[in-house]
């Protein structure tokens, strides 16, 4: 059975044959609907369900049962079973068209001794914008490409990475390892819909997992010595201490911010450390469980993070329409993308 869909927002309307996702559908039809990884994993897809019912064959990762109870969909798994009426989710604010730039490098210096820090500078003439937790795609030749979350702050040509080592990985063991100041690298940017939302004007509640830091501390640097900058409480859980590769940079974070905490977690941490352990949405719920429903919430890194936090935290009135995520998937081209070492 056909079913009709139509786009609040934009007033594009489509039709989705028998056993077709509307993502799919969308595609065939030629209307850009946000989406990268297709699997229902990432959750860039989120819509609202204004009107209408949907099923899916199994249900998606990326989305929690609180998520679907409030009328959200991923359209790359979800299965009419009547005609739609769907408004976008996320509404990312103004950024350039994703395009490819010839770049060079300007350093590859290590963090700590799991995790480089690469910097990218881009052509004279580029004059792209783009926003606090994208994403760029790094050209391999003969290999596809590799997805890594942007460190810097928008609107500059230098753009920084944190790229964890992954033992056979084409890029991070291989590529990265021979590159040198003024080689060139194709790039393909800006990506993603994981961003800052400036307009929530919330207290802010961030959760990372390992390199999931990066665009965390993009967003981040974004508002420092900003003007009526709301509360700022991090999260950063690694495995040991040695991973904290940031972790003065952060600390330098509260002289320019007026209300920044920052609290680091370990999750195989020795004797000698004496701050908090576990899983970092454990230590977020012994904090501060009775105020989360005024935040707004960011969490960055390993899907099992991102899918532990997200059902803990909204089963603590954490705002469903508030609550924003990005994280590695398996359908990227290798385990190096990304957040994947987390």
């Amino acid at each position: 059975m056909t079913h009709h869909v139509h786009l609040a927002d934009t007033g594009e309307t489509f039709e989705v044959g028998s056993g077709e996702t509307v993502l799919e559908a969308a595609l065939r039809h030629h209307v850009q609907l946000p989406h990268e990884c297709t699997l229902g994993g990432c959750g860039t897809c989120r819509v609202k369900l204004e009107q209408g019912t949907v099923h899916y064959g199994e249900f998606p990762a990326g989305l929690t049962r609180e998520e679907d109870a409030e009328g959200y969909a991923l359209t790359c798994q979800a299965i009419p079973a009547s005609d739609l009426v769907l408004t976008l989710a996320r509404r990312l604010a103004t950024c350039s068209p994703t395009a490819r730039e010839r770049a060079v490098v300007k350093s590859v210096k290590p963090l700590n001794k799991d995790v480089t820090h690469l910097v990218l500078e881009l052509p004279e003439h580029s004059d792209l914008i783009f926003r606090a937790g994208q994403y760029v795609n790094i050209l391999l030749p003969q290999a596809g490409h590799r997805s890594f979350s942007m460190a810097s702050r928008p609107h500059r040509r230098l753009l920084d990475f944190h790229i964890r080592h992954i033992p056979g990985g084409q890029f991070s063991s291989g590529m990265m390892q021979q590159l040198q100041p003024g080689d060139p690298l194709e790039v393909e940017l800006p990506l993603g819909t994981f961003c800052y939302h400036e307009e929530d004007y919330r207290p802010i509640l961030m959760l990372a997992t390992g390199t999931g830091i990066a665009p965390i501390k993009s967003m981040i640097e974004t508002l420092l010595d900003a003007e009526n900058c709301p509360p700022v409480t991090l999260y950063w859980g690694v495995r040991t201490e040695q991973d904290l590769y940031l972790q003065q940079e952060i600390l330098s974070w509260a002289t320019r911010l007026d209300d920044f905490r920052y609290v680091p977690v370990l999750s195989r941490a020795d004797a000698t450390w004496n701050g908090r352990q576990g899983h970092i949405q454990d230590a977020v719920l012994q904090d501060m469980a009775d105020a989360l429903a005024e935040h707004a919430v960011y969490l960055c890194g390993s899907p099992d993070m991102i899918a532990a936090a997200k059902r803990a935290l909204l089963a603590k009135q954490a705002s469903v329409h508030h609550l924003y995520a990005e994280g590695f998937t398996q359908h990227q081209q290798s385990a190096e993308c990304k957040h994947a070492a987390n």
